[in-house]
């Protein structure tokens, strides 16, 4: 398989793996609550999360063979500092508040994202992608229903979902719309979505939130890591472990 002629590959191949690599550390992060959730539910219901976005990563790594390159070193043999995740995402999720917003932060950010790439002329992507935002709408309203929670509950509890939420701005709305060439590169191309439509529908998406907590709309880091797409920093080493497979690929059997 490849792309036809014209298809910028380096940029496409970016806005791929930032979503990719974005899905597999958030089903990470989620993994981390199954046992330390509020409620068993809420386990549960990162346990099912965490699989839904491990999933989708696997789908999304495997686009790479549109031009006839492997995905897995892709998968398994990258360097943390090759990453292209949201920079939300780099450190554990350390409270339940820090779940809850990137639950609502980052997740939102993916969902923008596919539908802008669902909407381009990919066609490989755009058959691949509603299914995903379906299984995504439940993420979304569990997000909204905890985040209305956490806002109206007491003050401790609306002074770290506002911090977490806050801090989570800035870095995914620029990670979600690059204002660079090569993301410049995909929309001429009619590949994506243009980064003015994309912060408009995140925008869209959060206002609630954004409205509730009292928040102003965010503004963009100075620092740019052209080449993943994001803001400066990494994922931890452990988490990139888990994410590459590290501790049981020796179990893997052809």
């Amino acid at each position: 398989m490849s792309l036809p002629d014209g298809v910028p590959v380096a940029a496409l191949r970016r806005r791929i793996l930032a979503l990719a690599d974005t899905k597999r550390l958030l089903g990470i992060r989620y993994s981390d609550w199954l046992l330390g959730a509020p409620s068993i539910e809420d386990g549960i219901a990162c346990s099912g999360m965490a699989q839904d976005e491990w999933g989708h990563a696997r789908l999304l790594y495997s686009l790479l063979k549109e031009w006839d390159e492997d995905p897995t070193p892709v998968e398994q043999d990258r360097e943390p500092t090759a990453y292209a995740n949201a920079p939300a995402l780099d450190a554990p999720l350390a409270e339940w508040s820090e779940v809850v917003a990137a639950m609502y932060i980052v997740d939102g950010a993916l969902s923008v994202s596919l539908e802008g790439l669902a909407e381009g002329g990919f066609e490989v992507a755009a058959g691949r992608i509603p299914k995903m935002l379906g299984e995504e709408r439940y993420h979304a309203d569990l997000a909204s229903a905890w985040l209305r929670r956490l806002s109206s509950g007491g003050p401790e509890g609306r002074a770290a979902i506002r911090r977490a939420v806050e801090g989570m701005l800035p870095s995914t709305l620029a990670w979600l719309a690059p204002e660079d060439e090569a993301h410049a590169a995909l929309v001429a191309a009619g590949l994506d979505a243009s980064a003015d439509e994309l912060t408009a529908a995140w925008t869209e998406r959060i206002a609630m939130g954004i409205e509730l907590l009292g928040l102003e709309a965010p503004g963009r880091p100075s620092e740019w890591d052209a080449e993943r797409g994001r803001g400066p920093g990494a994922p931890n080493a452990e988490a990139v472990e888990r994410a590459r497979g590290v501790r049981n690929r020796m179990l893997f059997v052809e």
